[in-house]
């Protein structure tokens, strides 16, 4: 959420440094993200005055250039060659001095320098609105009227606004910080002073003339509702301040009416709406829910259907507005717009909430009412906005305000003991201090005892409510850095690191990752119910449902790693990142029988080349062994037991092979499916692993062991093997391992053939051993003798035919 400190200071007289505002609101919780300079005019018009043309004459190697003499105040008197055909003797103009940075409307930008034309020396330029970015002419320069003193600051004839925006994090629960008031009453608090609204006193209707009534057919939807006639406005550009204030936030002006209410909102907090009165044909706004199904087309012209649980704002029986989300397209201000209804109202969070997430509709309006208004901020809000438009727009307010208000709702009263306070701080920090910040947060102390305080807390703070919310409250003012750490706290009353360190084994891990070429990722365990019911393994009825979801896409917690993942894969490629290695430690979560489960995981993913394409390096494309290699590492580094490989049945990804390990399953690794790959829009091949992280780390600590390099060489032998196919090399290699235990010490396939020359139904595998002997040099008559061996083994268990 933006701030502006300019329109802060609207609220509440505050002299201090953006530096010190800011640290005061992170500390008390109001985290400021981010502090930028908002200029209304790039540039600020720095280094450019008023100046007076003193002479004018032709240039004597120019016909279209002048000659001039410029008074630029403080005695200054600067020769400025210009070209413009309006200038003359006598003239207040604006000049931008030498070294100023020009900021044009169009083109970019340009410092001004000491230089000569045709031979004449320029010390500055005499400006057209569009060279200021000012305005879009060209058809000469700026001749002012005015009796500023020559070198006045050209910002303080046009009024520049120089402005610092914060940009605050703002959490849940702090409803009553999502305007500028509300940061002022936040300031008022820190800093000992006192915010006030803007003068309503000269609020009054014009006449009583005007004929609307307003009724509530859905109290527990909404609360109050209060509404008036302006008529005879005139909708027009707003005038430059208001567009500024506008602008700093980052909102786009629209018209005077519209940026009025949006100004109230970010001022005060409160929504406000305003309807074309002339198609209120029946004089009649009703709050109601309407049947389902019923159609409306809203401002964005989407058709939507409306459920039993929309509230809207009717004129008569017909929608004109979603109740405290958005306008209908038939009945909001256009520029034909003389009379206008003002609506300002209060509407239940939790009715505003599941409307916005049902139609997809995230507005300003939408995101203050889910968390809760000021149901006291509802008239004035309106009264504001009624001063404003009619300075602004002109036009009469022919009615009261129509307040409808059923049900008061009530400030929160809360009883609090000085002794529970102290004791939830861990300090005493005086009765009287105590008093003192509650009454700087606006919070009425209706009875003072020797035990305690009976309060009366404002209804803008909806998130206090009980005593322990009180002592936040203090604490938060009072800066949790004044809270000093007593002498004797110490760590030696922590816990031993337990054996198990997953912690430690995650950052060992990732460091090995690292330096394999992976970068680890961190996505959203939410996200959107499709991605389940795109896996045929996985039912979408487990999937873990949010009950307050933001959004249809983050509506469920995710039942694999796989989506999540490819969607960083998917963003980078789509930037031209095409090669890429990730990993991520998350957890997937599933209910089943009514019980929740969460599981922890490690995901790897690899797609794009071997290696950066070069003049000597083809564009090879990965292929599962780089997967798998990056596996054997982890499975090292981690000093697992042998892990053994068998075909992949599950659905998360096409062919592939599963993982086991003391007899347990703890992963699976292969190829993205096509259908994945197009859920995602990828266009690529992706390689995908999944590990459990409880079978994985186990229950012993990471351990490194050495072995002492043997200085007996290795000897290699090769095989060809003739198999059926439905050997695979994994029973080979067991096989082997099995059969010779002493002296082979590496098996590898280096090729496989199928096709001529291979009986049908047969494939070749070409294997070579590595045998040596850590104590001795390897003879030739062991050589033999173990590979004879191992020959015969593979031809009685397995049916192999050696080529030789």
């Amino acid at each position: 959420m933006k701030i502006s400190l300019n329109w802060v200071k609207d609220f509440v007289k505050l002299n201090a440094s953006s530096e010190e505002i800011t640290d005061k609101l992170t500390k008390s919780g109001l985290e400021v993200e981010g502090l930028e300079v908002v200029e209304s005019i790039k540039g600020g018009l720095k280094g450019i005055v008023i100046g007076e043309v003193l002479t004018c004459e032709k240039h004597p190697d120019a016909d279209k250039l002048s000659k001039t003499t410029v008074d630029l105040g403080n005695g200054i008197i600067a020769p400025v060659v210009c070209g413009a055909p309006n200038v003359a003797a006598g003239q207040k103009v604006v000049v931008a001095t030498v070294g100023a940075e020009i900021h044009p409307s169009q083109g970019e930008s340009f410092v001004i320098k000491k230089a000569k034309i045709r031979g004449e020396v320029s010390e500055g330029m005499i400006c057209a609105e569009d060279e200021l970015g000012l305005g879009q002419s060209h058809e000469g320069i700026m001749v002012l009227e005015t009796d500023l003193p020559n070198g006045t600051p050209a910002a303080t004839y046009f009024d520049i606004e120089n402005d610092e925006v914060i940009e605050i994090g703002l959490t849940p629960n702090r409803a009553d910080a999502t305007s500028h008031f509300g940061v002022a009453r936040e300031i008022q608090a820190l800093f000992g002073l006192k915010a006030s609204l803007p003068d309503l006193s000269k609020f009054k209707p014009d006449t009583t003339t005007g004929d609307i009534n307003v009724t509530i057919d859905a109290a527990g939807a909404c609360a109050r509702y209060a509404g008036l006639l302006i008529e005879n406005v005139e909708v027009k550009s707003s005038p430059d301040w208001l567009k500024n204030r506008l602008k700093a936030i980052g909102l786009t002006p629209i018209n005077n009416i519209v940026d009025i209410t949006n100004y109230v909102l970010h001022g005060l907090g409160q929504p406000m709406h305003a309807f074309d009165a002339d198609k209120i044909t029946t004089k009649n706004v009703v709050i109601k829910t309407l049947a389902e199904g019923t159609p409306f087309v809203t401002l964005d012209e989407v058709e939507r259907k409306l459920a039993t649980t929309d509230l809207m704002i009717c004129n008569g029986d017909e929608p004109m507005c979603i109740a405290g989300v958005f306008g209908g397209l038939n009945s909001g201000v256009s520029e034909n717009t003389k009379n206008i209804f003002l609506e300002s109202a209060y509407f239940n969070p939790d009715v505003v909430r599941k409307t916005s997430q049902k139609h997809g509709l995230k507005t300003d309006a939408s995101f203050r009412f889910e968390r809760g208004t000021d149901v006291n901020m509802v008239i004035p809000a309106i009264q504001y906005a009624a001063l404003l438009i009619k300075e602004l727009a002109g036009g009469k307010i022919t009615t009261d305000i129509i307040d409808v208000y059923p049900n008061k709702i009530e400030d929160f009263k809360i009883n609090v003991s000085y002794k529970n306070i102290d004791r939830l701080i861990g300090i005493s920090i005086g009765n009287e201090k105590i008093k003192s910040i509650l009454t700087s947060l606006d919070i009425l102390i209706t009875k003072d005892t020797e035990e305690g305080l009976e309060l009366l807390v404002p209804s803008y703070r909806v998130d206090v409510q009980r005593e322990a919310d009180i002592t936040e409250e203090i604490l938060r003012v009072y800066g949790y850095d004044n809270i000093p750490l007593s002498e004797h706290l110490g760590a030696s009353y922590l816990a031993e690191a337990p054996e198990n360190d997953v912690d430690h084994k995650k950052r060992v891990l990732g460091q090995t990752l690292a330096s394999s070429g992976f970068n680890e990722i961190i996505t959203n365990s939410l996200t959107k119910p499709v991605y389940a019911e795109s896996i045929a393994g996985i039912d979408a009825e487990d999937s873990v449902e949010m009950l307050n979801k933001l959004s249809d896409d983050l509506a469920v917690l995710r039942q694999s790693m796989l989506h999540t993942g490819l969607e960083v894969v998917a963003f980078n490629i789509n930037r031209k990142e095409d090669t890429l290695k990730f990993f991520e430690f998350g957890k997937e979560y599933k209910k089943a029988g009514g019980k929740y489960k969460e599981t922890e995981k490690l995901a790897l993913y690899i797609t794009g080349n071997k290696k950066q394409e070069s003049w000597s390096v083809k564009a090879d494309k990965v292929e599962f062994d780089a997967l798998y290699s990056a596996l054997t590492s982890v499975f090292q580094k981690l000093g697992l037991a042998e892990v053994k490989t068998k075909p992949y049945e599950g659905s998360v990804v096409g062919e592939g092979v599963e993982f086991i390990s003391n007899n347990k399953e703890i992963g699976f690794a292969g190829f993205v499916s096509k259908k994945q790959l197009k859920l995602m829009g990828v266009k690529q091949v992706v390689l995908y692993a999944e590990l459990d992280v409880k079978s994985l780390f186990g229950k012993k600590p990471v351990s490194l062991h050495f072995e002492e390099l043997s200085k007996f060489p290795k000897v290699r032998r090769d095989l060809s093997l003739v198999l059926d196919k439905s050997v695979k090399y994994q029973d080979i290699k067991e096989l082997a391992q099995k059969t010779e235990r002493n002296i082979l010490s590496e098996i590898n396939v280096f090729d496989v053939y199928e096709g001529e020359h291979i009986e049908e139904g047969k494939k070749s595998y070409s294997v070579s051993f590595m045998l040596q002997d850590v104590k001795q040099t390897l003879t030739d008559k062991v050589i033999d003798k173990t590979m004879e061996r191992l020959m015969k083994i593979f031809e009685s268990e397995l049916g192999a035919v050696i080529r030789k």
